[in-house]
């Protein structure tokens, strides 16, 4: 039984695990939003939320322990001037874990990792172009058969003398090296 034994190991080391873990908050703090599979996501999220509640209190001992999670100094930078200040009132609760189905390859449950004011401060500006796209009805299949092609003509038939490249190869063989052999009688 595993009583108190706390985590998944996800099938990886535990020194595997932990840069497995600083990769997907150094993403996490770059783009604000990440796509993994539901068992990491919830794994990082509490790793998370305490890096960002050592960047609300802004001290040099908690700068130096949030450069042991992420170890770029720029991105650390980021978290104390631009992230943590937008959750100073906030008392925890930083991130959301939305899930987003199976995987395709392996049917993986994954999930999206966002922080919870992602969507108020740089939302994209492609969502209601791409609700209008759906929006917009789809031409019919009648009208679309129409405008794409126009009808072909049949081809004319050809004279004795015209004979094709397949019927002069079919009479005599010869196709080795281009040779044809000319049609007779």
């Amino acid at each position: 039984m595993r009583h108190a034994v706390r985590g998944r190991k996800l099938g990886r080391t535990s020194a595997h695990r932990q840069a497995l873990f600083r990769n997907q908050l150094q993403s996490l703090v770059e783009n604000e939003r990440i796509i993994t599979t539901l068992p990491k996501a919830k794994e990082l999220r509490p790793i998370a939320e305490k890096v960002i509640t050592r960047g609300k209190k802004g001290t040099v001992h908690d700068r130096r322990w949030v450069l042991s999670w992420i170890l770029s100094r720029d991105l650390v930078k980021r978290l104390f001037d631009e992230i943590a200040p937008r959750f100073a009132t906030r008392p925890g609760g930083y991130l959301r874990i939305v899930k987003l189905g199976p995987r395709q390859g392996d049917g993986a449950e994954m999930a999206v990792l966002e922080l919870v004011d992602r969507e108020a401060t740089g939302a994209p500006a492609e969502a209601p172009e791409a609700k209008a796209k759906k929006a917009a009805p789809k031409p019919k299949k009648e009208d679309k058969d129409k405008e794409a092609k126009p009808r072909k003509e049949p081809k004319a038939a050809k004279s004795k003398g015209e004979a094709s490249k397949k019927e002069q190869t079919k009479k005599g063989g010869g196709q080795q090296k281009g040779i044809t052999r000319q049609k007779t009688g």
